[in-house]
């Protein structure tokens, strides 16, 4: 295992989880009386572990025909875009 990659796809996805709407959602369903909070750890968690597979899937399948510098472009210019309209919906 790549333990370098791990490390920074490890503190990337956790900085931007931290505060999120996944994360707000999950601890409303945990601040529940009845909630069963293995229930809801487990499902937030393979939801994520889905989404991440998927996203795996998807950045592998596009690498073969857009070039990585491509990728990197337009997932940039997706953040930029997205943080553009939250501050105008703010």
């Amino acid at each position: 295992m790549d333990w370098k990659t791990f490390s920074i796809v490890f503190a990337s996805v956790f900085v931007a989880e931290m505060g999120d709407k996944t994360q707000l959602a999950t601890m409303l369903f945990a601040s529940g009386k009845e909630a069963g909070k293995w229930a809801i750890f487990l499902g937030a968690s393979l939801a994520l572990i889905a989404a991440s597979g998927i996203g795996v899937l998807v950045g592998s399948a596009l690498s073969n025909y857009i070039n990585e510098k491509y990728l990197h472009y337009a997932a940039g210019m997706g953040f930029v875009i997205i943080g553009i309209w939250t501050l105008w919906k703010a």
